[in-house]
């Protein structure tokens, strides 16, 4: 089996070393003998996302989103459009996430357009959503406790189109006040967990990797992997928050 990865923005979005969560899932698939390439696409660098397994975008601040719209609208948003459509697996965090929205409104009322790739939106506050916190991922999305850090002023509302990731356990989410993180549309996992959010959260990792690996070869079954030093740092994340 291989897996092709996409790694789109990693110079610019990548807030908490978020690309620790790409690391993180070449290692997982190197340990069981799974082919896997990392494809770096930078501003200005062609797209073609129809030819990638997985896709992962981090998270950045709001002058970097705003730096990245002139290069989506460029042909990339047409690409996520379609790739996500086609059922290709995303993993998008916080900055990353937000941008598969409709729009992003500032706290001052300015309006930033992003790709319409997923049926939500995101208004920012006069305050901050930050700390350590946990979440419960739907059914749908593999049931795994997940924990991780965010930090983040947007409060983004999920349309009727889309499902949450997850529910709030501790902590804020996707708005601090109807208790949803995240999101899960087709293949795509939308999140405002920085930390990086794979390392400590393997069985969320491995499901991940699962929804592409099943997309490209119908079923596949991960082997085991010996994860005690992975669920001591998600147990201790546990007992901290």
């Amino acid at each position: 089996m291989e897996l092709k990865i996409c790694h789109m923005y990693p110079d610019v979005l990548n807030l908490y070393g978020d690309r620790g969560n790409v690391m993180c899932m070449m290692k997982r698939l190197k340990w069981r003998g799974i082919d896997a390439s990392v494809t770096r696409l930078p501003i200005g660098g062609g797209a073609g996302l129809s030819g990638y397994d997985l896709v992962f975008i981090g998270g950045g601040q709001d002058f970097e989103q705003q730096v990245l719209l002139d290069d989506l609208h460029r042909g990339k948003d047409r690409e996520i459009r379609a790739a996500v459509e086609d059922g290709v697996t995303f993993l998008t965090i916080c900055g990353g996430y937000q941008m598969l929205g409709s729009y992003y409104e500032t706290h001052d009322g300015r309006r930033c357009d992003f790709i319409g790739a997923l049926d939500l939106y995101t208004v920012g506050s006069g305050k901050r959503m930050i700390g350590n916190y946990k979440f419960k991922c739907g059914g749908s999305s593999g049931g795994s406790l997940v924990v991780g850090f965010e930090n983040h002023s947007g409060k983004t509302r999920l349309g009727p189109g889309v499902e949450p990731l997850g529910q709030v356990l501790t902590g804020f989410g996707n708005n601090g006040e109807d208790g949803t993180e995240g999101a899960r549309y087709k293949n795509v996992f939308g999140t405002y967990s920085h930390g990086p959010l794979l390392p400590k959260n393997p069985a969320f990792c491995d499901f991940v990797l699962k929804t592409a690996l099943d997309r490209k070869y119908g079923r596949a079954e991960l082997a085991p992997l010996d994860d005690a030093a992975e669920l001591a740092a998600h147990d201790a994340m546990c007992a901290r928050i």
